[in-house]
């Protein structure tokens, strides 16, 4: 872990808590995460610049949380469960 890192965490007052390596259960709802998130994004395109990779992780985001169904949820939408008045999240 970097220097600057461990600072930033403890002048915000964050804990960090790493996985064990080779234990991905230790953390499997991110892991589950992770795994979607390059499934479905990363490896679907190519980020011609730092501003094509914002535009299309936000599009991805906004699909996973506004139009997407999760099976844990019962197939609803995410966001279905925070705002019953239908709005979308704000933009970035």
């Amino acid at each position: 872990m970097s220097r600057d890192l461990d600072l930033w965490a403890y002048s915000k007052g964050v804990t960090l808590d790493f996985s064990r390596p080779g234990k991905p259960t230790d953390n499997a709802f991110i892991e589950a995460f992770n795994g979607r998130f390059r499934a479905e994004c990363l490896n679907q395109d190519w980020f011609l610049t730092l501003a094509d990779a914002r535009e299309k992780m936000e599009d991805w985001r906004r699909y996973y949380n506004e139009e997407r169904p999760h099976g844990a949820i019962g197939n609803k939408v995410p966001i279905s469960l925070v705002n019953s008045g239908g709005a979308t999240s704000p933009p970035p």
